[in-house]
C-alpha cells in the first residue's frame, strides 16, 4: 500500500527537508563540481548521504513488499519532483539510474543467493551496477533484434556480443545484460538476464562514449556512457537472473518505474528552468519597459505554467494508477508522462534560454548544460515515437469496427432521433 502523503504530516515533514536539503546543501555545489576529482567527490558525498540516510530516505525507491524502504510510486513521485531540480541529487540520495532499475529488476527476478551477493551491497551503495541492452548495429527502438548471444556450456554461460551507450559500466562492479540465450524460441522469450561481475575475462570497456550531455568522456563524477565488447565472457551458470527466456519480462520490470522516476525528475528540472525565466522577466529592462511587460515573454510563462501544471497532474494520476493497479496496467498512462515530459522539458528550457539570451547561451548558467541534456528524454527508455504506439494501441482497444458507416446508419440514426424527440414530447403531456 503506497503511502498516503495527502494526508501524512510525517511524510510532508520530509518532503520539507527534501526541498530544503536540495537547495541550501546540494545546489550551490554545482559551480564547482567539475573541479572535483573522483576521490574528492566521494569524501564530499559522504557526509550528505548520511544526512540523508539519518533522515530514512536512502534507496526509498525500492518499495517494503520487495525488501527496500521505499513508499510507493506516489510518493515517490513527490519527491523526485524535489530532487530533479539537481542533476546530482540522485546519486545522493541512492536511487540514482541505472542503479535503482537493477535493484528493481534483482529484487523481482533474483535469487537469494543473488540478492545477498549484488542486491543488497547495491543498495546500501557499497556497488554500482549497470544495465545494458543497447547495441550498436541494431535498432534500439526494437529489442527483439538484439544479437548479443550466451550459450550454456556445462555450468557456465559463454556470452558473445557488443552493447553501448551503457551507463556507468565502466566504473559498475556488475553489468546486468540482455542476451540472446534461445534464439529457437517465440521472439519474447529468446532473451534473458545474465550477470557479468567486472574484471571476467573477455569483457572489455572499449570506449566512454562522448556525447551531447557529456561531450567530454573524462568527466567520471555522475555516470558514462561505455561501448562494452564481450568476448567469450564465461560466467556460472547462476548468474542468470529470472527465467531463462524470460527477459523481455524482466525488463518491463525495470523500465517501467524507471520511465516514471525520468519524468518526474525531467519535471523538477523544467520547473527549475521555469524559475531562471521568470527570475530574469523581473530583472530585466527593454526598450523602455520591464520584460514582464512584453507580450512574447507573458506569453513564454503562461504557455510554461500551463504545460508544466498539465505534465504534473497526468505524472502524479500515473504514479498512483501504478501503486493501485501495477506496472503493466499503467504503461499507456507511463508511456503518456515520458513522451509529454520530455517534450515539457525541452520547451521550458528552450524558453528560458531564449529570455537570458547571451548569457543563457553561455556556461555562465546552468540552462546550456540542460538544454544539451534535454535532448537525450525523448530518446532514453525507449524513443518517444515506440511510446506513442503504446498509447494508441491502448487506446482503441476501447472502440470497436463500425461498419456501413455512414450510407447505413445515418437514416436509422435520424430515425431514431425522431422517436426520441417524439417520445419527450409526449412525456411533456
Amino acid at each position: 500500500m503506497a503511502w498516503d502523503f495527502e494526508t501524512d504530516p510525517a511524510f510532508q515533514e520530509k518532503l520539507d527537508w527534501v526541498r530544503a536539503f536540495v537547495e541550501e546543501e546540494l545546489i550551490p555545489l554545482e559551480p564547482i563540481i567539475g573541479d572535483f576529482t573522483p576521490q574528492q567527490w566521494r569524501e564530499v558525498q559522504e557526509p550528505l548521504k548520511q544526512q540523508v540516510k539519518d533522515q530514512g530516505l536512502w534507496a526509498c525507491h525500492l518499495e517494503k513488499e520487495l525488501g527496500g524502504q521505499g513508499f510507493g510510486q506516489l510518493p515517490l513521485a513527490q519527491m523526485n519532483l524535489i530532487t530533479g531540480r539537481c542533476p546530482f541529487a540522485q546519486e545522493i540520495f541512492g536511487n540514482m539510474a541505472p542503479d535503482s532499475g537493477n535493484s528493481e529488476l534483482l529484487a523481482e527476478g533474483g535469487t537469494h543467493e543473488q540478492k545477498e551477493k549484488w542486491l543488497w551491497p547495491n543498495l546500501r551503495g557499497e556497488l554500482r551496477s549497470a544495465f545494458a541492452i543497447t547495441e550498436p548495429f541494431v535498432a534500439s527502438t526494437d529489442p527483439t533484434q538484439i544479437t548479443t548471444s550466451a550459450v550454456l556450456d556445462g555450468d557456465e554461460w559463454v556470452i558473445n556480443g557488443r552493447k553501448w551507450m551503457i551507463t556507468n559500466a565502466s566504473i559498475a562492479d556488475f553489468i546486468i545484460f540482455m542476451v540472446v540465450t534461445d534464439p529457437e524460441e517465440v521472439v519474447y522469450k529468446r532473451c534473458s538476464m545474465i550477470v557479468v561481475e567486472k574484471g571476467t575475462p573477455g569483457m572489455e570497456i572499449l570506449r566512454d562514449i562522448p556525447t551531447m550531455h557529456h561531450p567530454h568522456t573524462e568527466y567520471g563524477l555522475i555516470g558514462n556512457h561505455a561501448e562494452v565488447l564481450l568476448n567469450d565472457v564465461r560466467v556460472p551458470r547462476d548468474n542468470l537472473v529470472g527465467e531463462r527466456g524470460g527477459g523481455f519480462i524482466l525488463s518491463q520490470v525495470r523500465l517501467g518505474p524507471g520511465r516514471i522516476h525520468h519524468a518526474t525528475r525531467w519535471l523538477a528540472e523544467a520547473e527549475r528552468a521555469f524559475d531562471m525565466l521568470c527570475e530574469r522577466t523581473k530583472s530585466r529592462t527593454s526598450f523602455g519597459k520591464g520584460y514582464e511587460k512584453h507580450q512574447m515573454i507573458q506569453e513564454y510563462i503562461a504557455d510554461s505554467r500551463m504545460e508544466l501544471e498539465m505534465a504534473r497532474l497526468l505524472t502524479l494520476r500515473a504514479a498512483w494508477k501504478m501503486d493501485r493497479d501495477g506496472h503493466h496496467a499503467a504503461r499507456a498512462d507511463i508511456a503518456m508522462v515520458k513522451v509529454n515530459n520530455a517534450t515539457v522539458l525541452y520547451n521550458v528550457i528552450d524558453r528560458a534560454l531564449q529570455v537570458h539570451g547571451s548569457l543563457g547561451y553561455s556556461c555562465d548558467m546552468p540552462l546550456e548544460l540542460m538544454y544539451r541534456s534535454a535532448r537525450m528524454a525523448p530518446l532514453v527508455d525507449g524513443a518517444n515515437e515506440v511510446h506513442k504506439v503504446t498509447i494508441a494501441k491502448e487506446e482503441l482497444k476501447r472502440y470497436a469496427a463500425v461498419d456501413g458507416w455512414p450510407s447505413e446508419h445515418i437514416p436509422t440514426r435520424r430515425e431514431a432521433a425522431r422517436q426520441r424527440f417524439a417520445h419527450l414530447l409526449e412525456a411533456r403531456g
